[in-house]
């Protein structure tokens, strides 16, 4: 790994060992990319893979140039990556080379979650200068690499250093021109319930993406796309994804312009953001991680999960197994007193439960959820004894605590907002629209963060909390703070953002034993941003096993299996309806981090027994199915959709786990093999079902198989017609593979 810079050329060669980056100086100063991709070779001049001399007319507007920092209105009509307005109004810009600096390791950026290195043999830093004379605007765009991951981290800090104030009114994390426009434009999209389901559509002439102005980066979009190229599949072919470590409004867009290029951008949404510099000030944008593969999407995947599982999430929690969980919330909901939930904790218990989570309603007068959010103090009403001694009293029972907030939220019906109405996000004079039964508080506001960082305090530090699920159960409306003037509103929204930011970094920094999982309404911020300070998510409200196999998959394109969340739940099911078999829920569960969602005082002897039979082999699995490599094997957005697998396997490739899910039962079943991957081919591995007992697909997969065979011929999933009229709907088949 080595950041190469040579003088003569002034060209910069960034190499990664599994990744290069190359750009220079142009002739004007402008700084123009070379190349990006595939590793090659340090020590050579690669100016020749820029744009090629023009044999006419030397103005050549709107001819596409690798620009690094694109900028309005001097012939590059593309999407910009920064428009500041100047005092006269323009927004025009000549950024010119001014110097650069290549450090060790990665520096943190203010304020902002991002990536890490723990020691500076670990990364390489780029910073590169840039200044047009004109206004005094001075970018430095920053380039972080990684040795051996095929992944760029980039950011810019936009500095004003003339006499005259400007306004910035857009600012990309990043920009990436690509010399082609054959790929596919593959983005996560749903909502409520349904969120991060893999849409994908070749990309077309001008501009196409995701973003999201809901304040945060919501369930209708992630911020995180990819460009496939052609013929790309799981395993083969050249893909570039793009993330952005950021829980807020957000622009993930590519343009293909007309001859032929692509340029995607990444970063906040400009439409609800003004940022003004008065001389002397500075912005910095957040970071954007850009992966190359050129092994398909599961490349992709590998280096997302690497990066983001080990150099983003952080902590005490960061590599430990995480606990399973019961969350008592499809239990009781809102209805319950300290005596129901010491036996709902008990019974947990006896079924291996390691966790046990109280949810929502143990505070204010929290008996709907028309009340009390930002009351943080206990309700004596349902926990008379108070949060210490029904804490203590789980504890005593061998679990861990664990307990539910909403600290972003307020009530109108509540102490908080009685006292401190102007706290609210609103517009003065205005109407303020509820969501949920509740208005958003201004976090842009420090007094705000300093309020909620004491009560949250007092709480945590009043019982033995083991875990914390931080939940955000609406979307922004009427975006405004009373705390900023009305040229200043276009900060608000970022502003917000780094306001929570503070406060989780101060909960997680003075509570480093609990272990933190964010939530917001299921997986309304399920992004990069809170992964820095929560190593887990809630990955969806909809806890329903089948659409639970699309999210997931989905989900795991970006996002380790250890970020995700995942519980059985009762049936029927409380968003679908549907019903499906405990052991088909347990299967689909596994696959991240593990727990329950339902009363275990409902359940009959013989489904206490089968969960404790799910809860011994998930233990028994947990390093592996939280930290393994995840590989998807059949994916359940295309065919006939009838069908999902994926894999884990462990780093040494000497144990995996396998999950098949079949949704309807079909009649007349065809030849049905499943080739798997990440094993070793020269070694033999032992092939069983989970639970042992009378399957069907024992007989054809059960013994000993050699690793080669596995990966080329497969797992035999075909059942004969009686077979498949007998195995009925929502069946799933655990393989686990132990090298021998």
């Amino acid at each position: 790994m080595a950041i190469h810079w040579d003088a003569a050329t002034r060209e910069w060669h960034l190499a990664s060992g599994a990744l290069s980056y190359a750009l220079r100086v142009g002739e004007g100063g402008a700084l123009l990319g070379l190349y990006a991709g595939a590793p090659i070779a340090a020590g050579r001049s690669y100016a020749h893979l820029g744009p090629r001399p023009f044999a006419g007319f030397d103005n050549r507007l709107g001819e596409p140039v690798r620009l690094e920092v694109p900028t309005p209105g001097s012939g590059d009509y593309r999407i910009p990556a920064l428009v500041a307005e100047q005092a006269d109004g323009a927004t025009v810009l000549d950024l010119r080379y001014v110097g650069h600096a290549i450090l060790a390791g990665k520096p943190a950026l203010d304020g902002l979650p991002s990536t890490y290195a723990e020691t500076d043999a670990e990364a390489e830093t780029l910073e590169i200068t840039l200044r047009d004379e004109h206004s005094g605007v001075e970018v430095v765009a920053r380039y972080s690499i990684f040795a051996g991951r095929p992944v760029i981290a980039r950011s810019m800090t936009v500095r004003n250093a003339g006499r005259n104030p400007v306004r910035l009114v857009t600012a990309m994390s990043a920009t990436l021109d690509l010399p082609g426009s054959a790929f596919d434009l593959v983005t996560l999209g749903g909502t409520w319930a349904r969120e991060r389901h893999v849409v994908s559509r070749p990309l077309v002439p001008g501009r196409q993406g995701v973003a999201s102005n809901r304040g945060e980066s919501s369930h209708e979009q992630n911020p995180f796309l990819v460009l496939a190229g052609p013929g790309a599949t799981e395993t083969t072919g050249e893909a570039w994804g793009f993330s952005l470590v950021y829980s807020g409004n957000f622009l993930a867009e590519a343009e293909v312009e007309p001859f032929g290029t692509t340029r995607v951008r990444l970063g906040i949404n400009p439409e609800t953001f003004g940022w003004p510099l008065a001389p002397g000030q500075a912005f910095t944008t957040p970071e954007a991680v850009i992966a190359w593969s050129g092994e398909g999407l599961g490349g992709l995947t590998d280096a997302y999960h690497g990066l983001y599982r080990d150099r983003l999430a952080r902590g005490t929690w960061r590599d430990r197994p995480r606990p399973v969980l019961l969350n008592n919330w499809e239990a009781t909901y809102f209805d319950f007193g300290a005596p129901r939930i010491v036996e709902i904790a008990r019974s947990a218990r006896d079924l291996g439960v390691e966790l046990f989570v109280l949810d929502d309603g143990w505070f204010g007068r929290r008996d709907s959820d028309h009340t009390s959010l930002g009351d943080w103090v206990v309700d004596r009403r349902k926990l008379p004894d108070g949060l210490g001694a029904l804490a203590a009293q789980v504890e005593a029972l061998g679990l861990g605590f664990g307990l539910w907030i909403e600290p972003e939220m307020v009530s109108r019906q509540s102490d908080l907002f009685a006292a401190h109405p102007d706290w609210t996000v609103g517009i003065p004079g205005r109407p303020l629209t509820e969501g949920r039964q509740q208005l958003i508080l201004d976090m842009s506001r420090p007094e705000v963060v300093d309020h909620l960082f004491a009560v949250l305090a007092d709480v945590l530090r009043s019982a033995p909390i083991s875990y914390i699920k931080w939940d955000y159960n609406r979307h922004m409306t009427e975006p405004h703070s009373s705390a900023l003037p009305p040229d200043r509103q276009g900060e608000f929204a970022h502003r917000h953002v780094l306001g929570t930011y503070e406060l989780y970094r101060r909960l997680t920094e003075a509570f480093p034993d609990i272990l933190f999982e964010s939530c917001a309404s299921g997986g309304g911020r399920f992004d990069p941003g809170l992964l820095a300070f929560a190593p887990q998510a809630w990955t969806s409200d909809n806890t329903d096993a089948v659409e639970r196999v699309l999210i997931q998959w989905g989900s795991s394109l970006a996002y380790p299996q250890s970020s995700m969340g995942n519980h059985v739940s009762a049936v029927p099911n409380h968003q679908t309806g549907r019903i499906t078999p405990l052991s088909f829920r347990g299967k689909v569960a596994f696959f991240g981090t593990f727990g329950y969602e339902l009363d275990p005082g409902s359940l009959t002897d013989a489904e206490r027994a089968e969960v404790a039979e799910q809860v011994a082999f998930y233990t028994e699995q947990r390093d592996v199915f939280q930290f393994g490599r995840f590989l998807r094997l059949r994916s359940p957005f295309e065919g006939d959709r009838n069908e999902a697998a994926w894999m884990v396997a462990s780093p040494e490739a000497d144990r995996a786990v396998v999950g098949a899910y079949r949704f309807l039962s079909r009649p007349m079943p065809t030849v049905n093999r499943l080739r798997l991957r990440g094993l070793d081919p020269a070694r033999t591995y032992r092939v069983s079902l989970w639970p042992s007992g009378d399957d069907p697909l024992a007989a054809a997969n059960v013994g000993l198989r050699g690793g080669d065979e596995l990966m080329a011929a497969g797992l035999d999933l075909t059942l004969t017609k009686q077979q498949t009229q007998a195995s009925h709907d929502f069946r799933a088949w655990i393989f686990v593979l132990e090298a021998t």
